[in-house]
């Protein structure tokens, strides 16, 4: 079964292993393979932005991360961030599960109409895996670290209609 847990301080290597384990996107998006112990405890506990970061785990085994940020302040849509599984566990359906499950409790705890997310441009498997979501391209904008994303949004207010 798949659940989330706040990231901690203390599994740091853990998000290290995750976030590692997906060198093509690391590289798509900050032109290196890897990421330091250092660059993600920075970002991830370091960072004056808003997010909420939660660790997929299934069962009792860490496979991913799901980062989202309730409201943007540069546009007043909520925002997904991030949503990676280790490279060992992609392919069998945990980030469509994963994605499932943040749907169902971000749609009980919030009232929201929509939600937004950022592709990274050369990321093709990415953005399909979106669309299939129900996620349609809206525009390009450059995100907050200066790389060129392709926003994409899921509409809610015709699932209430």
């Amino acid at each position: 079964m798949v659940t989330f847990e706040k990231i901690t301080e203390e599994y740091i290597e853990v998000i290290v292993e995750i976030t590692n384990s997906n060198q093509n996107y690391n590289l798509m998006e900050n032109g290196s393979p890897t990421r330091t112990k250092d660059e993600l405890f920075k970002e991830y506990f370091q960072s004056t932005n808003q997010s909420e970061t939660y660790f997929i785990k299934l069962d009792d085994t860490y496979i991913g991360l799901i980062d989202f940020l309730i409201l943007n302040p540069r546009d007043g849509f909520p925002w997904l961030g991030l949503l990676m599984i280790h490279g060992d566990y992609q392919g069998y359906g945990f980030g469509t599960n994963a994605f499932v499950l943040f749907e169902e409790q971000i749609k009980s705890r919030e009232n929201i109409d929509a939600l937004r997310l950022g592709v990274l441009i050369d990321n093709h498997q990415a953005k399909e895996f979106w669309k299939s979501h129900g996620f349609s391209y809206v525009e390009n904008k450059t995100n907050t670290d200066g790389i060129e994303v392709e926003v994409y949004e899921k509409d809610y207010t015709k699932a209430k209609a």
